[in-house]
């Protein structure tokens, strides 16, 4: 090959290397905006420039708020919850409306939104329309969980508000009643796998239920006319005293016996023993495909819930990530109640 002929072909192969270089970066660029990935455009320390207060900020309303009712702790965990399984993580549960995601009936429970409302307002006098509603939930979950004896994480943080928030699109939300089956189908349409499911269910371990969500498997349970046999049967006593048939369907009752106000790993060693208050969670032990996280979540001699600590945050970062709006999608609401 003459030398022309061979400096021409080494110039064509820089030009190719170059191009793919060049389309390999937008590409990630494009990722890095957050179209309907799951969350790369997220990072730790979103804010370290524009906003450097904000996790103080978030901390500081969800701890007042904490202290003085118990009660919101779990009610922001479940909260960010509810958003991130609808239309993904985007603040579209705080929106206000007769047909929103806030007025269904699986919303109908949740608490804690002045919360986020106090958080919100503060950080627009400290830094106007930065902070998005969506972040601000997300922080509050974490601190929720740390205030109330869990292990810290870091949040990444990036994401933007969504503009559409509609009641029926909350029919797909993990219910009380489901199979495991279904469990695991409605997080796996997610990207999350069966260890995520039991894991992001360990949540109840803070938190109650109200009684019309499971007095059923007290009385007639799949109309036997009796309990539903996965009760432990020592158990069974103390919940009907607290949900009698035909009492007060909203009474509060611990979804972790003995541990209400305590993040930790005891709500699954009432799984195993058979204390599992929601239909649902009780099936995670009765199923071979969700017990065998659930036994390892049971801790070892000394180290009591070591492990589930850990992977709760892991698993919160993931979960934080469905279908994030990065870039120039959604806005910065100004107030999270309404899209600007």
């Amino acid at each position: 090959m003459h030398i022309s002929n061979i400096m021409e072909v080494s110039s064509l192969n820089k030009t190719l290397i170059l191009l793919v270089l060049v389309l390999a970066t937008f590409t990630t660029m494009a990722q890095g905006q957050g179209s309907r990935g799951r969350g790369q455009g997220t990072r730790v320390g979103f804010y370290r420039a524009t906003c450097p207060r904000v996790e103080s900020i978030v901390q500081s309303a969800v701890e007042s708020a904490v202290q003085a009712n118990r009660t919101i702790a779990p009610g922001l965990l479940r909260m960010f919850f509810h958003d991130c399984f609808v239309n993904g993580c985007d603040a579209s549960v705080l929106i206000e409306g007769p047909s929103t995601e806030k007025a269904s009936g699986p919303n109908s429970l949740l608490t804690g939104f002045e919360v986020i409302d106090a958080a919100k307002a503060q950080l627009e006098s400290a830094c106007p329309g930065v902070v998005s509603c969506a972040d601000i939930v997300a922080l509050a979950a974490r601190d929720s969980v740390v205030l109330t004896g869990g292990r810290r994480w870091q949040v990444p943080l990036g994401r933007r508000d969504g503009l559409v928030s509609q009641a029926s699109d909350t029919a797909n939300l993990p219910g009380a009643t489901d199979p495991i089956t279904v469990q695991i189908r409605k997080f796996a349409d997610k990207g999350l796998n069966t260890q995520d499911l039991v894991t992001l269910v360990g949540g109840h371990t803070i938190g109650t239920a109200a009684c019309l969500l499971f007095s059923y498997r007290l009385y007639n349970f799949n109309n036997t006319n009796g309990p539903d046999p996965d009760i432990n049967q020592a158990f069974l006593p103390q919940l009907r005293a607290l949900c009698p048939n035909g009492g007060n369907a909203f009474r509060r009752v611990a979804m972790d016996t003995g541990s209400v106000n305590s993040f930790g790993n005891s709500f699954y060693e009432n799984l195993r023993n058979g204390r599992g208050v929601i239909e649902s969670d009780a099936k995670l032990w009765s199923d071979r495909r969700t017990q065998r996280y659930v036994q390892g979540f049971l801790g070892v001699r000394g180290q009591p819930g070591s492990r589930f600590n850990a992977e709760f945050g892991r698993a919160m970062v993931k979960m934080g990530n469905i279908h994030v709006k990065t870039g120039r999608q959604g806005q910065i609401r100004r107030v999270c109640t309404a899209t600007n």
